[in-house]
């Protein structure tokens, strides 16, 4: 079955840096675009950034410049690195991915920009 595992979040101060990781199973992850949400406390979920099978990318106007998702599909694995934080970066961040006409979701990840 699909499965998402997000690691990486934590406890960050304001302009620092954060590295969130996403390992996938269960599917042939090299062909799908992979996603990553967020969702901070009493707001609706959000898309940050995706990637397509092919590494195209696209970013939410808040956080373009700031942030980077890449991907290795030798270890399955989506990654989302953000810079300079800030406060209104804090938020559970989760991975995405389509297949099969499904939408899978991580667990989620906690990110905290705070000092």
């Amino acid at each position: 079955q699909v499965q998402l595992v997000e690691s990486g979040g934590g406890l960050v101060q304001p302009g620092g840096s954060v590295r969130l990781s996403c390992v996938a199973s269960g599917f042939i992850f090299s062909r799908y675009a992979m996603n990553w949400y967020r969702q901070a406390p009493g707001k609706e979920r959000e898309l940050v950034a995706t990637i397509t099978a092919g590494g195209r990318t696209k970013y939410a106007d808040s956080v373009k410049g700031r942030c980077t998702i890449s991907r290795d599909n030798a270890k399955n694995t989506v990654y989302l690195q953000m810079n300079s934080l800030i406060p209104e970066d804090t938020a559970v961040y989760y991975c995405n991915a389509g297949v099969g006409g499904y939408y899978y979701w991580g667990q989620g990840t906690q990110v905290t920009v705070s000092s």
